[in-house]
């Protein structure tokens, strides 16, 4: 079984700029068999790797995390270049109550906004600051989405699950809204006093 490692919007950019495509008829239904394939996989994922008690709260946050991170991944790979940067990190090991796992998040990807702000030297602090952030955050809202729908399909997004995942939902919302005015104050500080 061939398993392809691509993300759903490589996929789908790979199709759009396929040399051997037959016409642009197709690429409706073979984007759609791309989501398919995507949802096929995330289930097969889910069935044979995930050998634990899902009921227990901390387990449905490490695959709230994973799945967070790897949709911030996807959205700064656009952005930064770079491939897997945020999942490479995740994957040594992690602690997944709801705090940590909103630090985690936050840390990871906001670790990137030198880089981003290296690749768009067009952009004023402010502006590099705020559409880093957004980026951020659609890629939060994404993958916590994604893991929403996995747990509800699986019928267990409900009572500590539930909470825990909304709770670390607005810790990275928090958190982010902190790093953003952390860097605003510490860029008019410098502008201050440089």
């Amino acid at each position: 079984m061939d398993i392809n490692t691509n993300t759903f919007s490589q996929n789908v950019h790979d199709h759009a700029k396929a040399d051997d495509k037959k016409d642009d008829s197709t690429t409706g239904q073979v984007i759609s068999e791309i989501a398919q394939a995507k949802k096929q996989m995330n289930a097969s994922i889910l069935e044979s790797s995930v050998n634990v008690n899902i009921s227990v709260g901390n387990d449905s946050l490490s695959l709230v995390l994973k799945t967070a991170l790897e949709n911030i991944n996807e959205a700064l790979q656009e952005s930064t270049g770079e491939a897997n940067s945020i999942q490479s990190a995740y994957d040594a090991g992690v602690d997944v109550s709801p705090e940590v796992t909103a630090s985690r998040i936050v840390s990871l990807s906001t670790g990137f906004f030198n880089r981003y702000q290296q690749n768009h030297p067009e952009m004023e602090q402010d502006e590099a600051l705020t559409s880093f952030v957004e980026i951020i955050q659609k890629g939060v809202d994404t993958g916590f989405g994604e893991a929403r729908e996995i747990l509800s399909g699986l019928d267990v997004l409900e009572g500590d699950i539930a909470n825990n995942i909304n709770q670390t939902y607005e810790l990275v919302q928090q958190k982010l809204e902190l790093f953003l005015d952390s860097a605003k104050e510490a860029q008019t500080t410098s502008e201050i006093g440089g």
